[in-house]
């Protein structure tokens, strides 16, 4: 009897262990492609000590550099942003984060208002399997699954991904147990430029109107920063492209003029920010390129300091040491980038996506 117990002991360790390693293989590695999938992840090695969390989609991890905001401010930040991030995922990201930190301003991007509901699941992957599991995981999926999506599968990403036993490379193996630093403070470098040729024409909306579970979770935003003494600065950064009504930004303005909070709309700065979308995009308005980012972080980083506050800790012995090393790792990517521009004409680094 008790080698039938041990038996069975050893059978169910050994299938476990199995059905792990096949989940650690056939998760997607986003290393080379769609490397925005280790945004989220890549926070934990980062955590505390940020004095600004900026909480959001790709118009703030494309469009804001924590590493400029330290070499001109000695601003502490740190991006939690992730593709096409939804309001609530952003919410629940933030009530995270709290875990982890306190920070004294949270800045928020406001483009994220116009999803009232669930949009895809890749997007949903995107922010959501790189979170630890946590209360805040659990109610951010609930929060987020589409129709004919399942909790199990996110709790056993293996059911999800079983399928991409045709599509492994050797990144999957490689980084089956380990992945690889690629962001700066949750910012995607790009130095490559395409020059904005044209701008959007306003599609007319039948209702311009923010949804009532948009609005729910900014409300949950805002109280809870509240809640903690935090100042939540709410932001639209600057892009061509997608198209920012003025029937949005009524709406924007509004809001933070009823709660008392500070609303900042890059768009209609540009010029004192020194924007220029014939160098300083990588994808004709969308987004930023380095160039872009560092002119917007070195405008807002004086006024988070200048408003809000917030200390200068390059002098700090304690901070400073480690901050000098993201600096280091920033700058040698950015050579790098700039060499595979001159060698290839597009940065292979990022997927080998050439930009036409």
């Amino acid at each position: 009897m008790k080698k039938r117990v041990i038996s069975i002991i050893l059978i169910t360790a050994v299938t476990v262990g199995l059905l792990y390693l096949a989940q650690r293989l056939l998760e997607p590695k986003y290393i080379n492609d769609i490397i925005e999938g280790r945004l989220i992840e890549e926070y934990y090695d980062n955590a505390g000590g940020n004095d600004v969390i900026f909480v959001g989609d790709c118009e703030l991890y494309e469009n804001i550099s924590p590493i400029k905001m330290w070499e001109e401010y000695g601003i502490t930040s740190y991006i939690r942003g992730s593709s096409q991030q939804l309001i609530w995922q952003s919410y629940y990201l933030l009530e995270e984060t709290l875990k982890y930190e306190t920070p004294k301003v949270v800045v928020f991007n406001m483009l994220s208002l116009q999803y009232n509901e669930p949009q895809r699941e890749a997007y949903n992957r995107l922010t959501l399997d790189g979170m630890r599991w946590s209360s805040s995981k659990w109610n951010a999926i609930n929060a987020s699954m589409m129709e004919d999506e399942s909790m199990l599968s996110y709790i056993f990403p293996l059911l999800r991904y079983h399928s991409r036993w045709s599509e492994l490379t050797a990144e999957d193996f490689e980084y089956m147990f380990s992945t690889k630093k690629s962001f700066h403070q949750g910012y995607l470098m790009r130095v490559d430029v395409r020059p904005v040729t044209s701008t959007p024409t306003p599609v007319p909306k039948a209702d311009y109107s923010f949804g009532e579970n948009a609005w729910k979770y900014m409300d949950m935003i805002t109280a809870l920063c509240k809640e903690h003494g935090i100042k939540l600065v709410l932001v639209k950064a600057p892009s061509v492209n997608p198209y920012w009504y003025d029937e949005w930004e009524t709406q924007a303005e509004d809001y933070a003029a009823k709660n008392g909070l500070d609303y900042y709309n890059f768009l209609e700065v540009q010029d004192e920010i020194g924007l220029d979308w014939n160098t300083d995009t990588y994808d004709g308005g969308l987004h930023l390129n380095l160039s872009g980012a560092e002119k917007m972080s070195v405008y807002f980083g004086k006024i988070l300091q200048e408003k809000y506050g917030l200390e200068d800790h390059r002098g700090d012995t304690d901070i400073a040491p480690a901050w000098s090393e993201k600096v280091d790792f920033y700058n040698n990517m950015r050579d790098d980038q700039y060499r595979e521009l001159e060698e290839y004409g597009y940065l292979k680094s990022y997927g080998g996506r050439k930009v036409d």
